[in-house]
C-alpha cells in the first residue's frame, strides 16, 4: 500500500537554506502566473468603461496605463519581498522588527480579509466563467454550482504548498498553455481591429488617467503582503527580484491591455460581457477554457498565504486547519456576491481602491525601513522574540499616507493615489524614525557629564 505525505509545512520559522530552491525562472513562472488571471482580465475592462464603470479611456491610453503602471507595481512588489525572503519568513513575520510583533497583527487583519475577499471574487468569476463554457447547461444557477468544485481543487493545491504548485503544476504543464493561450487571443483581437482612439464611457483627463494608473497598480501591490509567504523559498535576493518584478510586469500589461481591448471589442459587438467576446473570437472555448485552469492558482495563493499570515497569530496550529476554514469562508463569500448579482462591476472596483489605500502607504513605511532606515540589517531574533511590541514611528507613518490616498480618491483630485501616498509614507517614517531612534538612545557616561 502506497502512503501518500503531505510535504513539510512551513509556518512562522524561517525556511532552511535546504529548501531556498527557486531559481530566477522558477519565480518568474510563479509571478507571470499570478499576474495572468480572469480578474486582472475584469480590471482591464474598467480602463474603458460601460454602463457607469470605469475611467473612459481609450485602448491607446489604456496601453501605456497598464505598462506605467505594471512596471511601478511590480517593482514595489519585488523590492516588497527584499527583508523578508533574505529572512527566509512569511511576510506577515518579516513585518516584526517594523511594526512590532503586535504591531503586526494589525496588518496580518487587514491581509486576511483582503485574501478573503481575493479568493471570494476568484471562485466567483471562475464560476461565471465555468458557466460560460458549458452554455449554463443547468440555468442561472450554474455558476453557483461550479464554486465549491473549484473550491476543492483550490484547496488540495493549497495542502501541497508553493513549491509543489510551482515546480509540478505551473512549470511541468499549466503555464505553457497558458503563454499560448494568451498569444491566441492577442493575435486574435489585434486581427480584430478593435477602434484604439474611440472612448465609450465618460471621461475625466488628466483625473481619469491617474486613477486608472492607481488601478493597474493596486493589483501587483496587492499581493505585496504575501510575497515572502513564496520567495522565502528563493535561492537569493536577486533571484527574488528579478524573477518577480520580470514575471509579474508583463503578464500584468498584457491582461489589462487584453481586458481593455476585449471590452472595446465586445462594446462594438454589442457584447459587454468580456468573458462572451474572448468566444466571439473564432478560437473556440479551448483559451478561456486555459486561463479557467490556470486561475487556480491565483485563488490557491489567496487560501495558502491566509493560512499562514493567521499562523503569525497562532503559530502553534496547523495549516490544515487554516486552509479548510479560509476555503468554506471563500465559497460563502462568492456564493454571496453571486446570490446579489455583484459580479464584477463597480463592487470589485472600490475593493481594489480599498486594497491600495489600505497597502500601498504600509508599503512606503516597508520599503523605506527596509532599504534606507535598517538598510536590511535586520538581526534573526527581531522576527521572534527580539522584535518590539509596537513601533509608534510606523504607524504615525501608515495613517496619513492611507488617508491621503483615500482623500485623493474620493475626490478624484488629478494627482493620483498612489506615488503620493508612498511618498508621505516613506518619507514620515525615516523621518520620524530618527526622532525614535534619538528618544530611545541611552544617555552615554561622557554625555552626561559625570568624570
Amino acid at each position: 500500500m502506497v502512503r501518500l505525505r503531505r510535504p513539510p509545512e512551513w509556518g512562522v520559522e524561517p525556511v532552511p537554506m535546504a529548501l531556498r530552491v527557486l531559481r530566477t525562472f522558477d519565480l518568474f513562472v510563479l509571478w507571470s502566473s499570478l499576474g495572468v488571471g480572469l480578474l486582472v482580465l475584469a480590471a482591464g475592462t474598467l480602463l474603458i468603461g460601460v454602463g457607469g464603470f470605469g475611467f473612459g479611456l481609450t485602448l491607446a491610453e489604456s496601453a501605456v496605463v497598464a505598462f506605467v503602471g505594471s512596471v511601478l507595481g511590480s517593482v514595489m512588489l519585488a523590492a516588497a519581498a527584499h527583508h523578508g525572503s533574505r529572512a527566509g519568513v512569511p511576510t506577515m513575520v518579516s513585518l516584526r522588527p517594523i511594526l512590532g510583533r503586535r504591531g503586526s497583527y494589525i496588518p496580518t487583519a487587514l491581509n486576511v480579509f483582503q485574501l478573503l475577499g481575493w479568493a471570494a471574487f476568484e471562485l466567483l468569476v471562475m464560476g461565471i466563467a465555468a458557466a460560460t463554457l458549458v452554455g449554463n447547461v443547468f440555468g442561472p444557477s450554474t455558476a453557483a454550482l461550479f464554486i465549491p468544485i473549484f473550491g476543492a481543487v483550490v484547496a488540495a493545491l493549497a495542502l501541497g504548498g508553493p513549491l509543489t504548485v510551482i515546480r509540478a503544476w505551473l512549470e511541468k504543464f499549466a503555464i505553457w498553455l497558458v503563454y499560448a493561450s494568451t498569444a491566441a487571443i492577442a493575435i486574435a483581437l489585434i486581427l480584430k481591429g478593435p477602434d484604439i482612439g474611440a472612448r465609450h464611457a465618460p471621461f475625466s483627463g488628466v483625473a481619469s488617467l491617474l486613477l486608472a494608473l492607481d488601478l493597474v497598480i493596486a493589483m501587483p501591490v496587492s499581493w505585496w503582503p504575501l510575497i515572502s509567504d513564496y520567495n522565502r523559498f528563493a535561492r537569493s535576493s536577486k533571484d527574488s527580484i528579478v524573477g518577480t518584478a520580470a514575471g509579474y510586469t508583463i503578464a500584468n500589461t498584457l491582461f489589462y491591455m487584453l481586458g481593455a481591448g476585449l471590452m472595446a471589442l465586445g462594446i462594438a459587438l454589442g457584447q459587454p460581457n468580456f468573458l462572451a467576446v474572448i468566444g466571439l473570437l473564432g478560437l473556440g472555448v479551448f483559451p478561456l477554457f486555459i486561463i479557467l485552469v490556470d486561475e487556480t492558482d491565483n485563488a490557491f495563493a489567496n487560501i495558502y498565504s491566509t493560512a499562514v499570515s493567521i499562523q503569525n497569530l497562532a503559530p502553534r496550529r496547523r495549516q490544515l486547519t487554516f486552509i479548510a476554514a479560509a476555503t468554506v469562508v471563500a465559497m460563502a463569500g462568492a456564493a454571496f456576491l453571486w446570490s446579489r448579482g455583484e459580479g464584477l462591476g463597480g463592487g470589485y472596483e472600490g475593493f481594489l481602491f480599498l486594497i491600495g489605500g489600505l497597502f500601498v502607504p504600509l508599503l512606503g513605511v516597508v520599503i523605506a525601513d527596509s532599504f534606507v532606515v535598517r538598510r536590511g540589517s535586520y538581526a534573526p531574533n527581531e522576527f521572534f522574540e527580539g522584535a518590539p511590541r509596537w513601533r509608534w514611528s510606523a504607524f504615525a507613518s501608515w495613517i496619513p499616507g492611507a488617508v491621503l490616498y483615500f482623500v485623493i480618491v474620493a475626490f478624484a483630485l488629478p494627482i493620483g493615489a498612489t506615488l503620493p501616498s508612498f511618498a508621505l509614507a516613506a518619507g514620515l517614517h525615516i523621518l520620524l524614525s530618527r526622532v525614535e531612534s534619538a528618544l530611545t538612545r541611552p544617555t552615554s557616561v561622557a554625555a552626561s557629564g559625570d568624570p
